[in-house]
């Protein structure tokens, strides 16, 4: 079952169950990808799918802090419930010792010494685990190796 077929599953169980929070995010969700696959021209596939939510989520991150800042914990605590529902949809994220492992890996294949040699060893990484790993960790400790 492709993803997009998973997210159509979902928003019917939620129209049959009455939820209409888990309904909401998922119809913003539809709307979003087909927004972007318009812009785009082309038809999405799961890891472009990924791709829209992964951006989304990021969004309401920085959107949960904004509000926080400004005392509003109530939109706060909402995005927080959709940032939920749209995790769902992401592949599950490697350990921080996981990713650490595919670094030291990425180093010995990419043959790197050096910081100059970061750029390699991140492509090297999200080519091949992209969607799994967190590239902010993934960064973090590609620097803590080759410094």
């Amino acid at each position: 079952m492709s993803l997009m077929e998973k997210i159509r599953n979902n928003m019917k169980e939620a129209m049959k169950s009455g939820n209409k929070e888990v309904l909401g995010t998922i119809r913003m969700l539809i709307s979003e990808i087909k927004k972007r696959q318009i812009d785009s021209g082309r038809e999405f596939d799961d890891n472009d799918i990924i791709g829209v939510i992964k951006s989304m989520v990021k969004s309401r991150e920085d959107s949960v802090k904004a509000y926080r800042d400004g005392g509003r914990e109530d939109l706060a605590q909402k995005e927080e419930r959709e940032i939920e529902v749209l995790k769902n949809y992401l592949p599950k994220q490697l350990s921080e010792k996981e990713t650490e492992e595919i670094v030291e890996k990425a180093i010995k294949e990419t043959e790197a010494t050096s910081m100059r040699d970061m750029g390699k060893v991140m492509k090297w990484i999200m080519s091949q685990y992209g969607s799994q790993v967190d590239g902010k960790i993934v960064n973090k400790i590609v620097k803590e190796k080759l410094s």
